[in-house]
């Protein structure tokens, strides 16, 4: 698939505008519409993820598309399984009983579910800029993840991180190969609904964090009174 590529090097406002928009826009999803997901639509999300950038350009990634049931039936009793656990963690009861009605997953729902990988053989045994931080190639492979989540935005498609899995048990449904790491279980397809904010933030689970208490100034601990400063 051939991307236009543009000449000019700077973006109007209106485009940055529109980058924003999707940024600030992207939902974690988990309720979807059976409706499939076209391919030209889903080859396009995925060459945005091929987009991405990586250290010493090594581009770590696999996707896995997933489509059968009896495959995702078993990935949701993974779920299931590990949900129980996570839930059993929570001592506080009314925050036990917030978690037990979160819906955290669309695993059947959705119509294709997306199995993001990290190959660590990729380039091996040297690549450049990575041998001070090896994880990098994760890192490389969580930003492909992002350019997944953006480009899906922008192209009306909901993108659903399921998270609470045994990533061993996954890959061994998977029979993903030794020195290939599950990153990201997504499930993928159009929403019931793109909400206003973050789930977790609408029940009252957890507010987004103030931008100036993140930053520091030279070193750690050391308050910014202003971005403007």
């Amino acid at each position: 698939m051939n991307i236009p590529q543009s000449s000019n090097d700077e973006f109007s406002e209106a485009e940055r505008q529109a980058i924003y928009r999707v940024m600030r826009a992207r939902r974690d999803v988990r309720e979807f519409r059976p409706d499939p997901v076209p391919y030209e639509v889903l080859a396009r999300i995925l060459e945005m993820a091929h987009y991405a950038p990586s250290v010493g350009f090594m581009q770590p990634w696999n996707f896995i598309l997933i489509t059968s049931l009896d495959i995702r039936r078993q990935i949701k009793q993974l779920f299931e399984a590990r949900n129980e656990q996570e839930s059993a963690k929570i001592e506080d009861t009314q925050r036990k009983h917030l978690y037990d009605q979160l819906k955290l997953e669309g695993i059947m729902e959705a119509p294709l579910n997306l199995a993001v990988t990290c190959d660590h053989r990729r380039d091996s045994p040297f690549v450049l800029g990575r041998g001070p931080m090896p994880q990098t190639d994760l890192y490389s492979t969580c930003l492909a993840i992002e350019n997944i989540w953006l480009a899906a935005r922008a192209e009306g498609v909901g993108i659903g991180w399921v998270s609470i899995l045994d990533p061993h048990a996954v890959a061994n449904i998977l029979q993903l190969p030794s020195g290939v790491e599950l990153v990201a279980y997504l499930c993928v397809g159009y929403p019931i609904e793109f909400r206003a904010r973050p789930m977790l933030e609408e029940v009252g689970w957890k507010e987004r964090l103030r931008l100036e208490e993140l930053i520091y100034h030279d070193r750690w601990g050391t308050r910014v009174s202003s971005l403007q400063d």
